[in-house]
């Protein structure tokens, strides 16, 4: 079985690292190479950098602030926003960046998947997939979660993995800043979908949700950002409390 990872999330606009509820509301959270360290030392598993206004202001990813992080940490490093062409890949990789996320772009174009799949290999290809529940059904949101797609989810979920990613992130935007727990239901649809680790998203609030979402779904990886930034979940204590629950954790 996979052992599963803690994973913290920098969400970054303007150079900072921010947080917000459902999408919206967003405060500033902190210095994201001070956070970045941090995590490290507290032993996070990977990290990833998500540029949430790269696509909407139509322009690329930090490179200098990932950069600057990847100089400070040495795990897996994740990086998103903006990415629209192999050519961006590379400079990331070149900066510092393991794997790198695709979300609205990989909408927009599919092949661009399979593209920086060829080009790196399926495991430097992480599609990010915000999800809102709507009328009954799971669709997918582009543009940091303002523009509704006719796309479901889970057929959505498994195209990606076809194309050649080698991991989905799977954000639920009903749940994400609220604490009340993981959209078990539709990360447990992915993960069942797809043979692919998954990453589930949006909505920790306690140890519990961790220990549910791994209990109850095939997600491989928990990730958030609220509790883990502002120190409302030490990252040792919850590793701490998953091993006395036998959740096989790295």
């Amino acid at each position: 079985m996979l052992k599963k990872r803690i994973i913290p999330c920098l969400d970054i606009k303007d150079g900072r690292t921010v947080k917000g509820i459902n999408f919206v509301n967003i405060k500033d959270a902190g210095d994201p190479i001070e956070l970045a360290k941090r995590y490290v030392e507290q032993g996070a598993d990977e990290l990833v950098f998500l540029d949430i206004t790269a696509t909407v202001e139509y322009r690329k990813t930090l490179i200098d602030l990932v950069q600057r992080i990847a100089a400070e940490i040495n795990i897996p490093f994740t990086v998103g926003g903006g990415i629209s062409s192999v050519e961006d890949v590379r400079n990331l990789i070149k900066a510092g960046a393991d794997k790198v996320s695709v979300n609205s772009s990989a909408v927009k174009r599919p092949e661009l998947i399979k593209e920086i799949a060829q080009e790196f290999g399926n495991q430097c290809v992480v599609v990010a997939i915000d999800t809102k529940f709507e009328n009954g059904e799971w669709k997918v949101f582009v543009n940091g979660g303002r523009t509704a797609t006719p796309l479901k989810t889970v057929e959505w979920a498994k195209q990606t993995e076809r194309l050649g990613a080698g991991e989905i992130l799977l954000t639920s935007m009903n749940n994400d800043g609220l604490k009340n727990g993981f959209a078990i239901d539709i990360t447990n649809q992915v993960a069942k979908s797809v043979n692919i680790p998954v990453i589930a998203s949006g909505g920790a609030g306690s140890k519990q949700h961790f220990h549910e979402v791994f209990e109850q779904t095939g997600a491989t990886g928990g990730l958030a950002a609220t509790v883990f930034h502002y120190g409302e979940i030490p990252i040792p204590e919850l590793k701490a409390y998953l091993k006395t629950k036998q959740i096989p954790i790295r």
